[in-house]
C-alpha cells in the first residue's frame, strides 16, 4: 500500500483495527500500538536492527499480533521544515515496507518527539540506563499520539 494523508486515514482504517506508531533509528525501531477507540498511544518492546528482512519480517509479526490496520512512521524533518538523509531513509523504509505489506503508512513529522520522550522519562525518574532502552518506544508513542489526536480533531 501507498503512503497516505493524515486525511486519507479513516477511510482506510478498517473499523476495530489499531495504529501503530513507528520511530525509525540506525540501531533500533521504536514501536507503540493504538487502542481499538484510537485515542491513547501504548509504547511496545524495540525492535533491534539486523538487516531489513529480519526487522521487517518481526515487525509484521508484532503489527498482526496488535490488529494493527495502519502505520504512523516518524518523519525526521529538519527544524527548518526541510528534509535530509534521515528523512530519505524513513521514506525508503515506507516504499520496501509497502512491497511486503498492504497496510497504508502515513508519514509524520517527528520535531521533537524525542526530545519530548525523554524528558517524560527524566520527570517519570527513569535512570539514563532505563531510558536508553525505552526512549524509541517512547518517541514511538509521542508519534503515534500526534497523529491519534489529529485525527479526533478530523472528526
Amino acid at each position: 500500500m501507498a503512503v497516505i494523508s493524515i486525511e486519507e486515514l479513516p477511510e482506510r482504517l478498517a473499523g476495530g483495527r489499531a495504529l501503530a506508531g513507528l520511530d525509525l533509528g540506525d540501531k533500533t525501531i521504536g514501536v507503540a500500538v493504538s487502542d481499538r477507540g484510537l485515542s491513547f498511544a501504548h509504547p511496545r518492546p524495540v525492535i533491534l536492527r539486523k538487516k531489513f528482512s529480519l526487522d521487517a519480517a518481526q515487525l509484521l509479526a508484532q503489527l498482526q499480533k496488535d490488529n494493527v490496520g495502519a502505520i504512523v512512521l516518524g518523519l525526521p524533518v529538519n527544524m527548518d521544515g526541510s528534509e535530509g538523509p534521515r528523512a530519505q531513509k524513513s521514506r525508503a523504509f515506507a516504499r520496501n515496507m509497502a512491497t511486503l505489506s498492504d497496510l497504508p503508512f502515513v508519514l509524520w513529522d517527528e520535531r521533537l518527539s524525542t526530545v519530548a520522550a525523554e524528558r517524560t522519562l527524566i520527570e517519570m525518574d527513569f535512570s539514563r540506563k532505563k531510558r536508553a532502552g525505552k526512549i524509541d518506544s517512547a518517541a514511538a508513542a509521542f508519534i503515534l499520539q500526534g497523529a491519534l489526536d489529529r485525527l479526533q480533531s478530523l472528526g
